[in-house]
């Protein structure tokens, strides 16, 4: 039996679970709707599967667009120094980890389900010079790892990654405790894949183990965090005006679809009555069936037929761009996202739209290089490194997406007021590799310029120029 003891190890793996099971109804609601797989809109009770899927076609995704609008604006370079040095140790855990893109990953998990994870351990395969494993980045959901932080400090407390194994059949934890010690627990028995949090469920899976990275392993990328305040998606605040766009969609689609074939009506008729043999209640027969080709005729007196006006949909579109327009202000999306209007814009009309999401990115920069720096710190103790992170740098491609052309023109005017290379270099949007090249590069041309020179010639001595004619002799 699991132990009691407040802050053991066995007290996480429950505490943890036990939240990381309460939050999952919430990721699996963000997650269904970044997807598309929004609510559908209410109707009245009793209806078909016909209309239900009629339903399904009124849906239309914009919080995916919401979400994703910032992950195609972060992307993380490299680590560099204090200095702004390239770290080559970061550099080669950076591409042994396949960090370009899997950083992608992690942002649009954090930005679709408010918090991304990776976690930091030794690689399988993998060794440094000294013999030490080397580093082993990995890419972590909400749906399995959770961290609880010290609110005194706001330090990584404990952690814990639960997942079920499908081949055994069996649930498994790892619980980070404190700076330097992790416990795999198992279930007891095997079943389906979801995971029990009853004390009598798990039971430890070896001894404790202890490691030397000085830190929690298991690092969170919140999405934006309010003080004392759970994150949420990036989309939170608009989910309301996409279930409201969905309704008008459901509304427009319905009158459009009733609007394409007029609805009909016929007065003075006697219609037929009949008894049903099977709920013995009295019907009325229809005899006029809506039909292209059909023809209604009547033998009773004073028989008038008509047809109801077709439906006007500019009021519906009208509310759907106002819904749209609502929905990318509150959410801080470009306006450009949804293009209407915007015909031939100039390039300041653009940066002038880009502003509010722009210091919505680097807010999101400021959180997840932090997050980053510490992934890297925890990197160099697992390779048996020397190397403080504390004053390191994320460098991050630039958010604003310039025209080429005008980042050449600004790097032009930098250089002319004494800007040097490597300076140019980052402003120009190139890693930390690149701009280490284009340094050397043009340390080398200018290297090579100065060899090709000519030799200065020496002076002439004075009053030895011949020619000089001094005319009197003595």
């Amino acid at each position: 039996m699991l132990s009691d003891d407040v802050e053991s190890a066995d007290w996480w793996l429950l505490r943890l679970g036990r939240q990381l099971r309460e939050r999952q109804p919430n990721l699996d609601y963000w997650w269904d709707m970044y997807k598309g797989k929004h609510r559908l809109p209410e109707l009245p009770r009793n209806v078909g599967e016909a209309f239900r899927e009629f339903q399904r076609k009124s849906r239309t995704n914009f919080l995916g667009t919401v979400a994703n609008a910032p992950v195609h604006r972060l992307r993380a370079l490299g680590i560099t120094d204090g200095a702004g040095n390239e770290d080559a140790d970061a550099a080669r855990w950076w591409q042994l980890n396949r960090l370009d893109s899997r950083q992608k990953q992690v942002y649009r998990v954090a930005l679709s389900q408010s918090v991304g994870y990776m976690m930091v351990g030794p690689h399988p395969t993998r060794t440094e010079d000294n013999g030490r494993p080397s580093p082993l980045i990995t890419a972590e959901t909400p749906g399995e790892c959770i961290v609880e932080h010290d609110p005194a400090t706001g330090e990584r407390r404990a952690g814990l990654k639960a997942w079920y194994d499908d081949v055994a059949r069996v649930g498994r934890a790892i619980v980070f405790v404190g700076d330097d010690t992790l416990v795999r627990y198992v279930t007891k028995q095997r079943g389906p894949g979801r995971l029990p949090w009853g004390r009598q469920a798990w039971e430890r899976d070896g001894a404790e183990e202890t490691h030397d990275l000085g830190g929690l392993p298991l690092i969170d990328f919140p999405c934006r965090p309010d003080l004392g305040e759970d994150p949420e998606p990036e989309f939170a605040g608009v989910i309301d005006i996409q279930d409201r766009l969905n309704l008008g969609v459901l509304n427009r689609m319905t009158a459009g679809r009733y609007a394409a074939f007029r609805q009909k009506y016929v007065t003075g008729h006697k219609f037929r009555k009949r008894t049903d043999p099977v709920s013995g209640l009295e019907v009325v027969e229809q005899p006029f069936i809506p039909s292209p080709s059909a023809v209604w005729a009547s033998e009773g007196e004073n028989v008038k037929f008509g047809q109801l006006d077709a439906t006007d949909l500019s009021g519906f579109l009208k509310e759907h761009e106002a819904d749209i327009r609502n929905l990318l202000l509150i959410s801080n999306t470009p306006a450009y996202y949804f293009a209407t209007d915007l015909i031939n814009i100039s390039a300041d009309t653009v940066q002038a739209l880009d502003v509010l999401h722009l210091a919505k990115v680097q807010e999101h920069q400021a959180f997840f290089g932090e997050a980053l720096e510490d992934v890297m710190t925890l990197c160099a103790r697992q390779a048996g490194v020397e190397r403080d992170f504390t004053e390191a740098e994320v460098r991050w491609a630039d958010a604003r997406q310039l025209n080429p052309a005008v980042l050449a023109d600004a790097a032009t005017k930098k250089k002319a007021i004494g800007y040097p290379l490597t300076v140019l270099a980052e402003d120009m949007g190139e890693s930390p590799q690149r701009v280490r090249r284009i340094a050397a590069g043009a340390a080398a041309d200018a290297l090579l310029g100065a060899s090709l020179l000519p030799a200065q010639q020496p002076a002439a001595a004075a009053g030895t120029g011949a020619g000089t004619g001094t005319g009197d002799a003595g």
